[in-house]
């Protein structure tokens, strides 16, 4: 009766050290996840079932993908990756200073002259029918979020210029993916081939998670693009958005037009001089007062937060119809966070 009492004591101990374990471990594991790509992770829940219930072989299965799967060190590498793109946004109006004062070039390549016009006082787009129609992916930005960092850049940028800005539409605030086809390498696709696009980007956009993200900091480069950068708290990274539609998309240009782990989207263009009386305290330094301005609305929209639910696949028939409010097809497709 001793030696049954005593093995009952033994085994009670041992079952005991093993689920505390074993709970400790899944806390770990879910905090883990819960700072990955949840479309890409499901699969692993099964491991952990395997751990609790299973054979030694699973468990060491499932130390083999963590080795090979690390989501959080993951999501880190491009954090920082996207910190340091950001830094070198920021000290680009250093230096090569405000370009866009002398009809500089926009970051894809084209002449601010060729965009823009001065109409009755008033900055006005020129739209150039693309040809053939430049095709992108860009993640949407709600009128939810949107239209409050509008109105809060406009409160603060307008008193300062006589009418030389162009403010992106708020209904179009927009995070760039990828092409399929874009000016600089034109890849042409007939109505069928542009519908087989569509279909895989519908089908990719179901594997992507919605993101919450956080504005990181307001940036104005040289060629007078006020650009919101952001960093992303959870869902799918866009490192492997683009990696999934590089994938969807095979015969899209070889070379992209943004790095593969940014996240930003353009508030406005500032494409004249600040008044004189903006600058009577600056003594001409125009650098200076460009980032104060910049600092002032850092101040008021460093640490927004958003969500973003949408995948749009667009053919801009004009030259950035995007940004300037040209002709274009949209199909809007909801990330539908679909696990394997």
């Amino acid at each position: 009766m001793a030696r049954v009492l005593q093995w009952w004591s033994h085994s009670k101990t041992v079952a005991l050290i093993w689920v505390v374990s074993a709970v400790v471990f899944y806390t770990l594991f879910q905090m883990a996840l819960r700072n990955s790509n949840s479309a890409s992770s499901g699969r692993y829940y099964a491991f952990i079932s395997s751990l609790l219930f299973g054979s030694r072989e699973n468990f060491v299965e499932f130390d083999l993908a963590l080795m090979n799967f690390d989501f959080a060190d993951s999501l880190v590498s491009s954090e920082v990756r996207r910190s340091k793109l950001y830094d070198g946004m920021a000290r680009d109006l250093d230096e090569k200073g405000a370009a866009f004062l002398k009809q500089g070039e926009t970051s894809q390549s084209l002449s601010l002259s060729d965009i823009f016009t001065l109409k009755d006082g008033s900055v006005e787009p020129v739209l150039k029918a693309a040809i053939p129609p430049v095709r992108a992916n860009v993640l949407y930005l709600s009128t939810e979020y949107s239209v409050p960092i509008s109105e809060t850049v406009k409160r603060m940028v307008n008193p300062y210029f006589d009418n030389s800005i162009w403010f992106q539409n708020s209904s179009l605030y927009h995070f760039s993916m990828f092409h399929a086809s874009h000016h600089i390498t034109p890849v042409p696709a007939t109505e069928d081939e542009i519908e087989a696009e569509a279909n895989a980007v519908r089908a990719t956009s179901k594997t992507l998670c919605p993101l919450n993200i956080v504005l990181d900091r307001v940036v104005l480069t040289s060629t007078g693009v006020l650009l919101g950068c952001w960093q992303v708290t959870s869902g799918t990274d866009p490192t492997t958005i683009r990696a999934k539609l590089r994938a969807a998309l095979p015969r899209a240009p070889e070379k992209q037009l943004y790095d593969a782990a940014i996240l930003h989207t353009s508030f406005a263009r500032l494409l004249g001089q600040p008044k004189a009386s903006a600058m009577d305290s600056h003594n001409s330094d125009l650098v200076q007062f460009f980032h104060e301005l910049v600092a002032r609305l850092n101040m008021e929209l460093r640490g927004f937060r958003a969500v973003v639910s949408e995948l749009w696949y667009v053919e801009e028939y004009d030259v950035l119809a995007l940004a300037l409010n040209g002709r274009m097809k949209v199909r809007r497709f909801q990330l539908g966070c679909l696990t394997n």
